[in-house]
């Protein structure tokens, strides 16, 4: 049953939950490969909502919004309400009406290979067998800038965005790499604290799959960030934490090499970095000998509010509300991951606005949902 491979993997996970009572599923597989049509070990779901910037995105979200209300009866929910074969689309020539609340947990380890696989059950195991009552488990890292420099701005965006994520936790110690007090003037400075180890890391700023950056004080030109030529330094090894990442396309796993044969699309492949071998928040994530254990990130375009209230929507309100998920209690990974998309539909709702919607069908979860937050006990 359904149209494609996508789909097929849908209904069964509905099958799933009405014959099982699951609640977690973890999609495991990335791209294998591909020029022309990319090829997947585990199937995808592209949305078509057209914001401007780009016509598509990758969206996981498809595959927890399982259910809609129809007529008042419970039914499936396909992401094509027009049945046009286009699913999540939105542009001048039409709009699915979607639900966009999701009914299980999702995540997906995006491995390319046997080795990747391995890679991440050993760390998971680690993570949950170690983490806790661990000192590095407690620990909070802010990593952010002054994401819209303005002359007549006295915010410092992503620095506000990482104070409040943390004022949000009870028991952590932070610390905070900011660009505003020259305590993030380098990638050194990210790879020489992530390498102490925490509980949760949390970049605000701007992305691309291959790199993260913000910038100092009402400086635009500058940017100070770190890519992932620069992870093999990360030496945290067994002290894995959980990364929120604000920004763009941070998890767009489907970039490859691959797509350097494009040649049509060359320079804009190249200008986007989309021919990054594998994106930033995955690459960090399934990162041997350090790095972290799981991601959440955007797989698209990222949106934020300018100044004084850079926090009341937009990208910024997505991060902060995945620590109040967790500081409420949400102690699985992919029920804080859940909790933070259904604060922010619930704040603005599906299909009222392109880019809220847009938001919220991209912020995907690179990691294992099920996973314990700081471990179990031993």
């Amino acid at each position: 049953q359904g149209r494609d491979d996508a789909e097929k993997v849908k209904y069964f996970i509905k099958d799933a939950i009405e014959n099982w009572g699951i609640e977690y599923v973890l999609l495991v597989g990335g791209r294998q490969g591909g020029v022309l049509q990319e090829r997947w070990l585990m199937p995808v779901r592209y949305s078509y909502l057209d914001d401007g910037g780009e016509k598509k995105f990758i969206s996981d979200l498809y595959f927890a919004d399982i259910y809609k209300y129809e007529n008042g009866n419970i039914v499936f929910e396909d992401w094509d309400s027009n049945g046009n074969g286009i699913y999540g689309e939105w542009h001048m020539r039409g709009k699915d009406i979607l639900d966009l609340y999701p009914d299980v947990y999702v995540g997906r380890l995006a491995c390319r290979n046997k080795w990747e696989v391995d890679i991440m059950v050993n760390k998971i195991i680690t993570y949950e067998t170690t983490a806790y009552g661990s000192e590095w488990a407690k620990r909070f890292i802010g990593i952010a800038g002054d994401t819209y420099p303005s002359a007549d701005d006295p915010y410092y965006e992503g620095e506000v965005a990482t104070k409040a994520a943390f004022d949000m936790l009870d028991g952590y110690e932070a610390v905070f790499l900011w660009t505003s007090t020259g305590t993030l003037s380098s990638a050194n400075d990210i790879i020489d604290a992530i390498s102490q180890g925490a509980g949760f890391v949390h970049f605000s700023g701007h992305g691309n799959p291959m790199s993260w950056a913000n910038h100092p004080p009402g400086d635009e030109e500058t940017w100070i960030g770190i890519d992932v030529t620069q992870f093999y330094k990360f030496s945290n090894e067994g002290m894995y934490p959980i990364t929120i990442i604000g920004g763009c396309h941070n998890n767009q796993f489907n970039v490859s090499l691959l797509n350097l044969l494009r040649i049509r699309h060359l320079k804009d492949i190249y200008y986007k970095s989309e021919w990054s071998p594998e994106c930033f928040g995955w690459w960090l994530a399934r990162k041997i000998g350090g790095g972290g254990i799981a991601t959440i990130a955007n797989t698209g375009y990222g949106y934020g509010i300018p100044g004084e209230d850079c926090l009341k929507g937009r990208g910024r309100y997505m991060e902060i509300h995945f620590f109040k998920s967790v500081a409420e209690g949400k102690d699985m990974l992919g029920k804080a991951h859940a909790s933070d998309l259904i604060y922010y539909l619930n704040a603005f709702p599906p299909m009222t606005d392109r880019i809220d919607t847009k938001i919220v069908e991209q912020w995907v979860l690179l990691g294992d949902p099920s996973l314990k937050i700081g471990g179990y006990p031993s």
